[in-house]
């Protein structure tokens, strides 16, 4: 586990401290305020303090990137010559947030204009110019090639502006998941989707992480090798987590417990974050017996933190681990069907379901085939929880390049089809037709990805520390 660390630095002006007593003082406390409210578990904050000369910038430069910090947060505490942040940013490396935050919603002007003495006067002025700066410092970035992003407005009672910080904050956590995360690659493509197919290098260099190809083989083996007792306990979890439909062989059950055991051991043995997957396993018993009984297995997979996406769809594996790391589930889904009655669109897909999201209790329901798939078996039945939803693709664009693309819709109660797949109804603020017109022209995959609440935003902030485009439907 490796979580991400955030480098936070004040700027000021080291002339301004024997002209105007105490006013260092309180703008060192406000960066303790500022580093108070960053600070939280599962997130390491490295603060720097207060960096007052190109000399400190220099030296704040060089700890950032012995720290290995993955994102700045630049507190602008009043005005401070941009020869004070360049150095840091340009050492660093990485993504920085320009906070331009003010000690209170206003100045006190009948407090302030009583004052008698002058100094006094500017030195508490100087205290509520954090935004006097951050165009120099906005030029310079510009000038020297560097990527920045803002925030403004107010240290304290300031739930807008505070929103926002966590939401960089989420993102970075994100960012800092995905790069150390290890995607497994188990079986091959569906023959003839032309759309999911993938450059994982370009993948990896966009996201980071690792792909760890695992053999199907090696899956057929580790079902060999469970016992008795532990199928009995995988069964008992089955009961807990799944409502069994009466028509469940127990042969099937069995058959999935062991597949289950399975994937487990091979999760923890390549130490994986999410999987991809495919496979017949056509004139092999074994490997065949594997893939048609995975289903229940990979489903709790997903429900715990490791999505797993089939039809072999490595951009969609992305999609859900970056939907569950911000919380909101991620579950493999595709177009079923228009209602233009309703105005919805029915969305779901065969296969594994993040059952954490469900609507109530996940069923699961026997199969006389899989369609478009060889062998039968167990399957699970949900809709995702009603409620708000947001829709995430991974585009691979012309050229290669990667993009998001995300809309944020309502999961609404009615009638689905009871077909032994996961599957929701979704209500789009913009109307089904036109939300299936401008999502398709993006070029996405047939697939995406489904998470519970509207998390846009958070989605958005991700793509610009990765430094890629989102694109946002509704």
């Amino acid at each position: 586990m490796y979580p991400p660390r955030i480098g936070l630095f004040g700027i000021g002006l080291d002339a301004y401290w024997p002209q105007f007593p105490g006013l260092k003082d309180r703008l060192e406390r406000q960066i303790q305020t500022v580093y108070e409210r960053l600070n939280r578990p599962g997130i390491e904050v490295v603060s720097l303090g207060l960096v007052d000369t190109s000399a400190k910038a220099l030296e704040a430069g060089h700890r950032l990137r012995r720290e290995d910090v993955d994102l700045v947060m630049l507190y602008v505490t009043t005005y401070a010559l941009s020869s004070t942040v360049l150095p840091v940013v340009q050492r660093a490396r990485v993504p920085v947030i320009v906070l331009n935050l003010a000690p209170a919603p206003a100045i006190d002007y009948a407090s302030f204009n009583r004052l008698t003495d002058r100094r006094a006067m500017t030195g508490e002025w100087l205290a509520f110019c954090s935004a006097c700066p951050v165009p120099e410092i906005a030029n310079v970035f510009k000038r020297a090639g560097i990527t920045f992003h803002q925030v403004t407005g107010v240290v304290d009672d300031d739930p807008q502006c505070w929103n926002e910080i966590d939401a960089w904050i989420d993102a970075a956590r994100v960012l800092a998941t995905l790069f150390h995360n290890r995607l497994g690659l188990m079986g091959h493509y569906y023959g003839g989707m032309l759309d999911i197919y993938s450059d994982v290098t370009q993948l990896c260099a966009t996201f980071g992480g690792h792909a760890e190809i695992v053999e199907v083989d090696e899956l057929a083996q580790l079902r060999r090798e469970a016992t008795g007792i532990q199928i009995g306990k995988r069964l008992a979890e089955f009961c807990e987590k799944f409502e069994m439909e009466p028509d469940c062989d127990p042969a099937e059950l069995e058959r999935a417990a062991k597949t289950s055991l399975a994937l487990d051991r091979l999760v923890d043995d390549h130490e994986l974050g999410s999987l991809a997957y495919f496979y017949s396993g056509t004139g092999n018993q074994e490997n065949e017996d594997a893939m048609t009984s995975i289903i229940l297995g990979n489903s709790l997979l997903t429900a715990r933190g490791i999505p797993v996406a089939g039809e072999y769809e490595i951009k969609n594996a992305y999609a859900m681990k970056i939907l569950d790391c911000f919380g909101a589930g991620g579950t493999f889904t595709e177009y079923y069907a228009m209602d233009f009655a309703a105005d919805v669109i029915l969305m779901g897909h065969d296969g594994p379901g993040h059952i954490a999201i469900a609507e109530g209790k996940t069923k699961v329901r026997p199969l006389q085939v899989y369609h478009g798939k060889v062998g039968k078996g167990l399957s699970v039945e949900m809709s995702v929880r009603h409620g708000p939803v947001t829709l995430l693709s991974v585009v691979e664009n012309t050229g290669g390049k990667f993009k998001f693309l995300v809309a944020q819709a309502e999961s609404v109660a009615g009638p689905i089809l009871q077909i032994g797949n996961t599957n929701s109804r979704y209500s789009f603020p913009i109307g089904a037709r036109r939300f299936i017109n401008e999502w398709s022209a993006h070029g996405p995959a047939h697939h995406c990805a489904v998470g519970v609440g509207h998390i846009a935003p958070k989605i958005e902030k991700l793509g610009k520390l990765l430094g890629i485009e989102t694109a946002r439907i509704c």
